[in-house]
């Protein structure tokens, strides 16, 4: 879940703690707690040499990852749907980056628009770009009226799956052996399992966080579908959850109706025994990306669901939980699940499985 800067630090009067205990000491294999930041994670990492393709690094998680893999060397290949707005955020890292001898290249894309999904993707393959990782960052969130993508599908569903998944179709075959499919999911996969009869909420009412939910378990299980059919070349995928940070995601919500939302599910937090909620800053979110993707171990994170920089703990069905918790509910955990959603995508974009 991504939250208000304002509420990250202060809520009903009590301050979040923004700081950094037990951050964990070297040892023959680092381990990173939710703690850690993109540079912590990097840290004696050289990525010259490497390519990598990221949705959406026009602010926030995008832009933070898109900075620290190219400021140790990465050649970016970066998506914005607003490329004016893109090269004015990029302008602020492009000294730290060319120092490094990285790079990030920055090209328009609309993943609500599959025809734009398909040019930028087929223009790579005709190039014969190989790429190192694939990150799926770009996203929408609990837009309030039911709207559609250029192709009728739900907003969300559309742009948060289905843009990723045909962007995954199309390059996998430009990922070399070792290459890495990342996915950004979210705890709010926890507010609603997939549909795939009524994906487009045309018999049910519309609700915006649901159709949020949706999306995200999507995209947890467009991780395990992908890296079911490609780990045998040695290219593995993920999902991440980045936690809860002040980023543009909230820029669609009526900041009172988001208040009150928030406050609800604080307070049941709370009464569940937990401690005050702890947001991140953007390096800590943008972390566990950046784990998965380059610092863990392939074996450790393919075909799972990630946070606070190791694999989560899949909930029991019968578990009640807080939406602060961490941990993986079991239908976005299932690989007959991803399959049949796999399959679905599949119907619906005209994308050969």
């Amino acid at each position: 879940m991504v939250v208000s800067g304002a509420l990250l630090r202060i809520y009903s009067g009590a301050t979040f703690r923004l700081l950094h205990p037990n951050r964990q000491g070297d040892s023959a294999v680092k381990t990173f707690d939710r703690d850690a930041t993109t540079e912590e994670v990097l840290a004696g990492h050289d990525l010259c040499g490497k390519r990598v393709f990221i949705t959406g690094i026009s602010a926030g998680l995008g832009l933070e990852t898109a900075r620290a893999l190219a400021s140790h060397g990465a050649e970016v290949i970066g998506t914005a749907r607003d490329v004016a707005k893109g090269d004015a955020a990029l302008k602020s890292v492009r000294e730290e980056i060319a120092r490094s001898g990285g790079s990030i290249r920055l090209v328009p894309m609309d993943l609500a628009d599959l025809a734009s999904v398909r040019s930028v993707a087929d223009a790579l393959v005709t190039a014969d770009e190989p790429l190192d990782l694939v990150i799926a960052n770009a996203g929408i969130m609990a837009t309030p009226a039911l709207e559609h993508t250029k192709e009728g599908f739900e907003l969300q569903f559309g742009t948060n799956f289905l843009g990723h998944f045909v962007l995954a179709q199309r390059l996998a075959p430009l990922m070399r052996e070792g290459g890495r499919l990342i996915v950004l999911s979210s705890n709010a996969h926890r507010m609603a399992d997939v549909d795939l009869v009524d994906y487009n909420f045309e018999s049910t009412p519309y609700d915006p966080w649901t159709a949020y939910g949706r999306s995200k378990t999507a995209d947890a299980l467009l991780a395990i579908a992908f890296d079911a059919r490609h780990r045998d070349r040695g290219v593995r995928a993920a999902s991440v959850h980045p936690g809860g940070i002040q980023t543009e995601l909230t820029r669609s919500l009526e900041p009172d109706a988001f208040m009150a939302a928030f406050q609800a599910m604080h307070e049941e937090h709370l009464k569940q025994g937990n401690p005050p909620f702890e947001g991140k800053t953007i390096p800590q979110g943008a972390a566990t990306t950046i784990w998965a993707a380059i610092a863990a171990d392939a074996d450790e994170i393919g075909g799972h669901y990630c946070e606070d920089c190791h694999v989560a703990e899949v909930l029991a069905d019968n578990v009640e939980t807080s939406a602060f918790n961490p941990g993986v509910r079991r239908y976005a955990n299932d690989l007959d699940h991803a399959e049949a959603l796999w399959a679905k995508a599949a119907e619906l974009t005209g994308e050969k499985p």
